[in-house]
C-alpha cells in the first residue's frame, strides 16, 4: 500500500533512518533570559507529550546567551550553552533557530542570518517586526522558510495563528486589544483600590509585573509594537509604526477612574486597528469602556483581544500576555507547528504575513484628527458663574453635544474644580480645535485632559 511517504522529499527522509526510528528535530536559541528559561523548562520537563504529539523529538542543542552561569532553575548539558550567537545560527543541524534578545540589532542580524543559511526562525520581538518586519517577511518569502512570532503578541493567546488560519476567509474590520499585561496591572489596582498611578506602578514594579524602567510599557509604546503587527496580517499591508498615534496610562488620575465609575466604564489602555476598505485607523491610548463589555472585565496582568469580522461578527481572545511559562508556550507552539511542516517536507505552509506576497499592498491611514469617537473630558476650572456655559458654548459651536456632566466637589475661594463631561459622537477634529479655546480661558486652571470611550 502507498502512504504517500516515498512521495516525500528528502527533508522528511532525513528525520528518518532506514528502520523507521524517530530522529529528532534540532533547535537553538540566542537569549536565555526570563522567555529563553521558559522555552527550555517546556521543551526539558514536557519533551514526552511534545514528541507524541509530533511524531519526533525536539531537541534544544544550542543556547546562546552572555550571561551562562547565573543558575537559571533547569539544568542544561555544558556543551548546550554558549557565549556566541556564531555558533547557533552557523551550527549545520539546527534546523529551527529561536531569537529571544529582544530590541533592534543585532536580533535582527541573527535572524536575517539564519533565514539566510536556510533555518526556519521563530521570534517574540515585537519590536523588531513593527520597525523592520517589511525586511523580515521579505526575507522569509524569499528562502522559502517559516517564521513563527505568535509569542510577540498576547503572550499564551493564539492572535496570530487565529487571523493566519482560524480567520482565513473572514474579512477583519477590527482588532482592539488590551495587550500589554504592566499597563493593565496598573489600571486594575487603580480602579479596584483607589490608589494614583505612582502607587499602583511601584507595587507592579515590586511584584515583577513592570520593569524598572517602564516607559515602554505604561507609555504604550509595546501596545503600539503589537497592533502594528497584527494589522499588517490582518489587513495584508505594512504599517509605519512613527505613524501611530500613541498615548500611555501616565497622565491617567484616580479622579478619572473616580469619574469612569460614576459614567458606568473602566479605563483601559486599549490598542486599536480599523479597517473600513479604504483606510486604517491605527492608535493606542487610554480608553473608556462600559463595564456591561467582556473587555472591561479583563483585569491584572491579563490581555485579550477583540476581533471583529463579516462572518462571525465579534470574537474576544483573553489569556496570560506575558510570563516565562506562557510566551515559552507560545514560542514552542511555533516551534512544533514548524517541526511538522519540516516532517512534511514542506518548507513553507502558511504565508508569514499572512497574506500571499504579491498581495501585500499599501493601505493609508487615518490621522487621529479624522476619527470621530464620542469623548470623556475633564476639566479644572474656577468655580464661579458663567464657567459652564462658556464651556458648553465653546463645545456646541464645534458641533460637539454634552450627554451628561458631573461636578466632583465645591471648591475653596481661588481653588479649582474637577468638572467632567460626557460627550456624544463628534471628530476628533473638533474636539481638539474647542479644546485648544477652552485651555486660554481664564477660568480654566490647567490643561483639560481627555479619554476616548469605546462602546
Amino acid at each position: 500500500m502507498n502512504t504517500g511517504f516515498d512521495k516525500q522529499s528528502a527533508a522528511f527522509k532525513k528525520f528518518f533512518n532506514g528502520t523507521g526510528n524517530m530522529k529528532t528535530i534540532k533547535v537553538g536559541m540566542i537569549g536565555f533570559g526570563t522567555i529563553g528559561t521558559g522555552v527550555a523548562k517546556i521543551l526539558t520537563q514536557n519533551k514526552d507529550v511534545i514528541t507524541k504529539r509530533l511524531g519526533a523529538a525536539v531537541e534544544l542543542v544550542k543556547v546562546a546567551d552572555l550571561d551562562i552561569t547565573t543558575d537559571r532553575g533547569i539544568k542544561l548539558a555544558p556543551d548546550v550553552l554558549t557565549t556566541s550567537a556564531a555558533a547557533v545560527v552557523d551550527h549545520p543541524d539546527i534546523n529551527v533557530l529561536i531569537e529571544l534578545i529582544g530590541g533592534y540589532d543585532p536580533a535582527k542580524k541573527f535572524l536575517l542570518q539564519a533565514i539566510e543559511r536556510g533555518k526556519h526562525v521563530v521570534t517574540a520581538n515585537k519590536a523588531l517586526l513593527a520597525k523592520h518586519g517589511d525586511e523580515i517577511f521579505s526575507a522569509v518569502a524569499q528562502k522559502r522558510v517559516s517564521l513563527g512570532f505568535e509569542a510577540s503578541i498576547g503572550g499564551a493567546i493564539p492572535i496570530v495563528r487565529s487571523v493566519r488560519e482560524a480567520f482565513v476567509a473572514n474579512r477583519i474590520q477590527s482588532i482592539e486589544g488590551i495587550v500589554n499585561g504592566t499597563a493593565n496591572y496598573i489600571l486594575s489596582k487603580m480602579s479596584d483600590e483607589n490608589c494614583g498611578f505612582d502607587v499602583a506602578l511601584k507595587e507592579a514594579q515590586q511584584k515583577g509585573f513592570a520593569e524598572a524602567d517602564p516607559t515602554f510599557d505604561v507609555e504604550g509604546i509595546d501596545s503600539a509594537h503589537k497592533i502594528a503587527v497584527l494589522t499588517r496580517i490582518a489587513y495584508g499591508t505594512s504599517v509605519a509604526f512613527d505613524d501611530i498615534t500613541v498615548a500611555g496610562i501616565s497622565s491617567i488620575t484616580s479622579e478619572d477612574i473616580a469619574c469612569a465609575r460614576e459614567f458606568g466604564c473602566r479605563i483601559k489602555l486599549l490598542a486599536i486597528s480599523k479597517y473600513d476598505g479604504r483606510a486604517i485607523d491605527i492608535r493606542v491610548h487610554p480608553t473608556m469602556i462600559p463595564v456591561a463589555h467582556p473587555m472591561a472585565n479583563v483585569n491584572g496582568v491579563l490581555n485579550a483581544i477583540h476581533v471583529r469580522d463579516d462572518l462571525m461578527g465579534e470574537n474576544i481572545l483573553i489569556g496570560h500576555g506575558a510570563g516565562a511559562l506562557p510566551t515559552g508556550s507560545a514560542v514552542v507552539g511555533d516551534v512544533v507547528e514548524i517541526a511538522r511542516n519540516i516532517l512534511a517536507g514542506v518548507g513553507k505552509r502558511i504565508p508569514a504575513a499572512s497574506f500571499q506576497s504579491e498581495e501585500i499592498r499599501a493601505v493609508p491611514l487615518k490621522g487621529i484628527r479624522e476619527i470621530e469617537s464620542e469623548y470623556f473630558l475633564r476639566f479644572n476650572v474656577l468655580d464661579k458663574p458663567g464657567v459652564l456655559s462658556t464651556l458648553s458654548g465653546i463645545l456646541g459651536s464645534h458641533s460637539i453635544s454634552i450627554e451628561s456632566m458631573i461636578q466632583r466637589r465645591r471648591a475653596g475661594s481661588g481653588e479649582g474644580v474637577p468638572l467632567v463631561m460626557m460627550c456624544h459622537k463628534a471628530s476628533e477634529k473638533n474636539i481638539q480645535s474647542a479644546l485648544e479655546k477652552i485651555e486660554q480661558l481664564d477660568a480654566v486652571c490647567e490643561k483639560p485632559n481627555l479619554i476616548r470611550v469605546e462602546k
